[in-house]
């Protein structure tokens, strides 16, 4: 007799939920039978990495045969240096997904529990619910953390407490006193994870000192990406930035030459190309601005973002704007998933991308 497969994984593993990514182009031209799509789904850089990082990406390419440096020695000494960090306080993987995940594979117990908001990005519950640990989910308040109902969470077996800053899907921030005000409150076990995907975008003089607690030995982590301002999503590399003593742990269950040697190239010459993130911010705020307008045309709210994309209420079913987007060969991203059956959440493009957006917007509401 065979048994059946669930009775021989370990039971938490069942409540895991796989994640699901925004509908890829190729998907929709399968399904469609269109050819001209653009994706505002994932909160992808349109503007692409550097030119500089990809022509030294295409050199690294003949290298490809052997093991990239397992240490990432070269991208850990470029970054240190950017952040004026010592390169002990770095751990590197495949995104920072792959270091969330080493979070709680390392850190997490039995008998722990995690604090984070909710709607927020989804693998900080999966990290817990991998490790069979609660998830102690608090709402939004206005679309941002609610700290003080997060605080009300924390008690002696909270082991993590997770921000996203700026939150995903919200796009919103909470201040860099209002965080410190938590982290001097959260017990001496608990680590406070700030997950700054988005840092980059960030306009708000009084955003972050993640780094700087960092300096000071802090239980704190800091979460950073080459997938977004620097647009190497598909080389997948993020770090996170700690107290020497939380990175050794994190060390132990790193798997090895989990970043591959290209991405490492390429994230050594984004750092070196400050053209990269000013373009792109440049661009960011503009297409902010342009959509906010057009959305206050037609009556839609939206919440003001410090990120690339925009949480808009459509004030109508979500997944049928969805689909009415789809089948003009615009992707977004629904708000169904984050609790939001009205919302739709869209990454920030070109100006051409956005203008599409929008004349598509207003085709699909007026069905």
């Amino acid at each position: 007799m065979v048994a059946e497969a669930t009775d021989l994984c370990r039971k938490c593993i069942l409540q895991l939920t796989p994640y699901v990514p925004g509908k890829p182009i190729e998907e929709v031209k399968r399904e469609f039978g269109i050819k001209d799509i653009i994706k505002l789904a994932s909160n992808e850089n349109p503007l692409g990495p550097s030119p500089k990082a990809l022509a030294a990406m295409k050199a690294a390419l003949e290298n490809v045969g052997q093991y990239p440096e397992g240490s990432c020695y070269e991208l850990r000494h470029a970054v240190a240096k950017h952040l004026d960090v010592e390169p002990e306080m770095l751990i590197f993987g495949s995104g920072a997904d792959e270091v969330i995940h080493y979070i709680g594979v390392a850190l997490l117990d039995v008998d722990d529990e995690i604090v984070q908001a909710y709607p927020s990005f989804v693998q900080y519950k999966a990290a817990a619910t991998l490790m069979d640990c609660p998830a102690r989910m608090v709402p939004l308040k206005d679309w941002t953390h609610d700290l003080d109902a997060m605080l009300a969470k924390v008690n002696d077996r909270t082991k993590l407490f997770f921000i996203s800053n700026p939150n995903n899907p919200t796009g919103t921030i909470v201040w860099a006193d209002d965080v410190e005000r938590v982290l001097d409150k959260l017990p001496e076990r608990c680590i406070l994870v700030l997950d700054e995907a988005y840092y980059e975008y960030v306009d708000d003089p009084a955003y972050t000192r993640s780094i700087e607690w960092v300096r000071q030995g802090r239980n704190v982590i800091a979460l950073r990406t080459f997938s977004k301002i620097y647009a190497l999503a598909g080389l997948r590399i993020g770090y996170g930035v700690a107290p020497t003593g939380l990175i050794e742990l994190l060390e132990r269950v790193r798997l090895p030459f989990n970043v591959n040697s290209v991405a490492q190239v390429g994230g050594i010459e984004s750092l070196k190309d400050p053209y990269q993130v000013s373009r792109t911010r440049e661009q960011n705020d503009r297409s902010k601005r342009y959509i906010y307008a057009e959305l206050e045309k037609m009556g839609l709210p939206y919440t003001p973002t410090q990120a690339n994309f925009i949480w808009m209420d459509a004030k109508r079913d979500c997944k049928e704007v969805f689909l009415e987007l789809l089948k003009r060969g615009v992707i977004v991203r629904t708000g169904d998933i984050f609790g939001a059956p009205t919302h739709i959440r869209v990454t920030t493009g070109t100006d051409e991308q956005n203008e599409r957006f929008i004349s598509t917007l207003r085709e699909a509401l007026a069905r």
